[in-house]
């Protein structure tokens, strides 16, 4: 068992193929991706029961990912999250970027990573994908052409590491991320709230009610944002703290703890399956969002995905850093490599949190 395999997914509106990879391990466990933005489609992992679930939240066929908001599983560039004022200021130079969340750039903007067809490298000794594409300078209007070169690699332990890897030929901004939803319940099986999680930071951003960072670090220490030594989702939400009210519940960037290169990020739990899912990063900040825009979308299982149908964990450096002189800016210049690496593991092994 296990290997690399891919079909048509469907076509876009234009008639281009979307299509879909598998990587499987030998333990029969998978995980679907799209060329179509680099799209986690599918995470089918066992449960405690040795059942097979998949934990992503994903749509169907290619027009959803096209036309549905909510960015599921998809690659997030050239910079993840909001820039604030419309742009941005770089060796003197303004840069004016789409604003397609009010007056926010959200998520690289229009048409942003999620959005193209990347050429695919399946890598079968690694059971891996290679995904690359190069952005031409002036997309979206960020400046310099930025060459992607983005591995999705799939284990034996469960694991799916993220490896992001960038070069340019003038100084530009990159912050890459992937948007999965999780549901370790199953991706059709209703809220999160029960589910535990605990995050390993002793810091976090505040948000102004536009979900963009102040430029103040608050403790989490005493508050609803404390999920070191882990909790359920929905414990805290009913809290009435104003950065809840802020973020119209959790969708804030926690400042890791760990000095480490690859640093212990998060835990996540379900009572339902037993599904066990860790992750590990070189970035030093994670956005934990509870999903709770989610309304409508209807997913691959024909069900639709209402408030809190799935949590992110996106790894990234510091949102709208650029704007911020209190953060270092997400920088690239030419002769530097962008690399910066992720890591989800699934198992049952330890029961709860």
């Amino acid at each position: 068992m296990g290997g690399i395999s891919s079909r048509p997914f469907g076509r876009l509106d234009d008639g281009r193929e979307v299509t879909v990879w598998r990587l499987e391990n030998t333990r029969g466990a998978s995980v679907d991706i799209l060329d179509y933005g680099c799209t986690i489609q599918g995470l089918a992992v066992p449960d405690a029961r040795g059942r097979l679930t998949d934990v992503v939240l994903g749509y169907a066929g290619p027009r959803d990912y096209q036309a549905a908001p909510g960015y599921l599983g998809a690659l997030i560039g050239r910079v993840c999250n909001r820039i604030s004022g419309g742009g941005f200021t770089l060796n003197g130079r303004r840069h004016d970027l789409a604003a397609n969340s009010g007056e926010l750039h959200l998520h690289g903007g229009g048409q942003g990573f999620d959005k193209h067809i990347w050429a695919v490298e399946p890598q079968t000794g690694r059971n891996a994908l290679v995904f690359t594409r190069l952005s031409p300078a002036g997309e979206e209007n960020y400046p310099g052409n930025l060459d992607l070169k983005i591995t999705y690699a799939w284990d034996d332990r469960n694991c799916l590491r993220l490896v992001y890897e960038a070069g340019t030929d003038r100084d530009t901004l990159v912050n890459l991320t992937n948007h999965a939803y999780f549901n370790l319940s199953g991706e059709a099986s209703g809220p999160v709230l029960d589910q535990e999680l605990a995050i390993y930071a002793d810091e976090f951003l505040e948000i102004d009610s536009r979900i963009v960072p102040t430029g103040r670090i608050l403790k989490a220490a005493g508050t609803p944002f404390d999920f070191n030594g882990g909790k359920p989702i929905g414990r805290d939400l009913g809290a009435g703290h104003c950065q809840l009210a802020a973020g119209l519940g959790y969708d804030h960037t926690y400042i890791l703890s760990s000095t480490e290169k690859w640093k212990r990020t998060a835990r996540a739990w379900s009572p339902v399956t037993g599904i066990v899912m860790e992750v590990r990063t070189t970035l030093p900040a994670v956005q934990f969002y509870a999903g709770n825009q989610l309304s409508g979308y209807v997913g691959k299982s024909n069900v639709p995905y209402g408030p809190r149908a799935g949590f992110c964990l996106e790894t990234s450096y510091f949102p709208d850093a650029i704007n911020r002189p209190e953060f270092a800016p997400p920088i690239l210049k030419p002769g530097e490599r962008y690399h910066e690496e992720t890591e989800y593991c699934f198992s049952t092994a330890g029961g709860n949190i």
